[in-house]
């Protein structure tokens, strides 16, 4: 499968959890939800996946995290943000 097959399923689930959700829930919530679709949809996926940063060829282990990873191709960032006016 590509990234952009993957991407159009995750598009599709997503925009799915959040006309169920709506807004304002944690950002947790939505990845649980995002996680157990995509794996629902037969997608292999893993969270909160460890990532290193590498600086002058050296991997150090800053606790960066993946908050999903699709099929070991795509990188899914979960951010939800309120605009308050």
């Amino acid at each position: 499968m590509t990234e952009n097959e993957i991407a159009t399923k995750i598009i599709g689930v997503a925009i799915v959890i959040h006309k169920t959700l709506g807004p304002e829930l944690l950002e947790k919530a939505y990845q649980e939800c995002l996680a157990y679709k995509l794996e629902q949809s037969g997608l292999c996926i893993e969270k909160e996946k460890p990532m290193p940063l590498v600086f002058e060829d050296v991997k150090l282990e800053c606790g960066y995290r993946i908050d999903i990873l699709v099929e070991n191709k795509v990188v899914i960032p979960i951010k939800y943000q309120i605009a308050l006016v």
